[in-house]
């Protein structure tokens, strides 16, 4: 039985090295290659992995990887981006997986089967580095305005200010003023962090798929 794997990633030539991959690994068969999300879900490729960045045009980070994963995708993560909190937040936005750009072409053979199977797959290094690394200090649940949390919740979809703005019919200066308050409150200051605050927050409910 075969699995498809599809590609998310801005940059033409990583994307064919990702084809090249997935063309060697007999039982996957390669779906779409995009360079953003949104190109991506358009096509409504089959179900299966999806290898994507982090760092994407449009809706990037953990906001990518739950919009994929919502579609009814695999996401699994290839990025230069793996601290610890990317790497929570993508987890959380429900990855299957995460490696880096440095992995050699057997490692992510090896973790492109691990997910196709249903497993999961976080590479040895990034592993050590969250099992070794201090665990933060539990923060008190975040008192944020309904506005804030509706704020924070688009956000964590991948909505741009603007999309935002749109949305809640308010200008991009007042959306902006919210993010400004929210991470003032929060002390989180990259988008990563906002969405994986958001699904802690219980604002994003990502829901487990079961596609083939």
């Amino acid at each position: 039985m075969t699995t498809t794997v599809s590609v998310i990633e801005q940059h033409p030539l990583f994307r064919q090295a990702l084809a090249g991959v997935i063309d060697e690994v007999p039982e996957l068969v390669r779906g779409p290659l995009t360079g953003s999300v949104d190109e991506f879900l358009a096509y409504r490729a089959p179900h299966g992995v999806v290898v994507l960045d982090t760092q994407l045009p449009g809706r990037g980070g953990a906001g990518a990887v739950l919009a994929v994963a919502e579609a009814g995708y695999r996401p699994l993560v290839l990025s230069t981006q793996a601290t610890r909190t990317d790497v929570q937040a993508a987890l959380a936005a429900g990855a299957r997986g995460f490696l880096t750009k440095s992995a050699d072409v057997p490692e992510i053979a090896a973790a492109l089967r691990q997910v196709a199977s249903g497993g999961q797959y976080v590479s040895p290094t990034l592993a050590a580095r969250l099992l070794h690394a201090p665990a933060p200090v539990p923060a008190p649940r975040t008192v944020l305005t309904e506005r804030e949390r509706q704020v924070l919740a688009l956000l964590a979809h991948g909505e741009r200010d603007v999309d935002i703005a749109r949305a809640l019919t308010i200008s991009v200066r007042t959306v902006r003023s919210h993010l400004d308050r929210i991470r003032e409150k929060t002390g989180q200051r990259r988008r990563s962090e906002l969405t994986r605050l958001a699904i802690g927050e219980g604002l994003v409910h990502h829901q487990g798929h079961t596609a083939a």
